[in-house]
């Protein structure tokens, strides 16, 4: 059992959410889960998470609309603008997950935590291997323009833990198992075989991401008595600003538990 001088869990992932630059922060991510693995770190919750995490002054944040056009990924240009907006996407999922753990963590026990913390250690690893072949393709994460909207879907469901994982796992990630596999086949096709693996890599990891959140999802239902579909379609339409439309990757949906009800259009 840790000892009452036993860092918190809490101030841990607080910590790492306030580190700005980006490979320090994937690696403190990487050492909160490793830590909390460890018995090292008190489930203790002794302070909040912060509106917003620290972000490097690099890349430049513009409004999604403002977005530059990247193209489908055919020419080496478009390829490496598509690999720097993934990058971007894993670099604040490491705070979405962080963040997960530490706002909730307290009400939803040491399991959800412990979920949660090993997402944020995959998002780490997977920006570092996107940032390491942007390198080798001569250039950095940071050189080009970003957008911050998947945190807007942190402050949307800030308040509630069911909302929380009916928008970002349910909706946000899983709307990346349905498009990766594609891009994936662009990068196979333009003969870059060495991005492709690593979205591969990605691809596998998410579907056990989304799966942690269907799970911790049901079992709120459950608590409150709910149907999973009827509150999942209420929450999506009340905090999300969007639709979740087809194509679906049908089979790695059904692999994280998203029922066939939970993949109808959301308007």
């Amino acid at each position: 059992m840790p000892s009452s001088a036993t860092p918190s869990v809490a101030h841990a992932i607080r910590a790492a959410m306030l580190t700005a630059e980006p490979e320090a922060k994937a690696m403190a991510a990487r050492a909160v889960a490793r830590d909390w693995r460890a018995g090292r770190l008190a489930f203790a919750f002794d302070v909040a998470m912060p509106d917003a995490p620290a972000r490097p002054d690099t890349p430049q944040l513009l409004p999604p609309n403002a977005m530059p056009k990247r193209g489908r990924g055919g020419s080496e240009r478009g390829r490496i603008a598509l690999l720097h907006a993934l990058c971007h996407i894993e670099f604040v999922a490491i705070d979405l997950a962080l963040d997960a753990a530490g706002r909730f963590g307290a009400e939803r026990g040491p399991s959800f935590v412990s979920d949660w913390l090993a997402v944020a250690a995959d998002e780490a690893m997977h920006f570092a291997l996107l940032a390491r072949r942007l390198r080798t393709l001569g250039t950095f994460y940071g050189d080009l323009p970003a957008h911050d909207g998947l945190w807007d879907a942190a402050r949307e469901t800030a308040h509630d833990i069911a909302a929380r994982l009916a928008v970002v796992p349910m909706v946000l990630e899983a709307r990346g198992l349905d498009v990766t596999p594609v891009t994936i086949e662009r990068f196979e096709a333009a003969g870059d075989l060495r991005s492709a693996r690593i979205l591969q890599r990605i691809l596998d990891d998410e579907i056990r991401h989304v799966r942690f959140g269907t799970t911790h999802f049901a079992r709120v239902c459950q608590e409150r008595g709910e149907s999973p579909p009827q509150l999942w379609k209420s929450l999506v339409e009340r905090h999300f600003r969007g639709a979740v439309k087809p194509p679906f990757n049908d089979s790695a949906r059904r692999s994280a538990g998203l029922s066939c009800e939970m993949m109808a259009g959301v308007a």
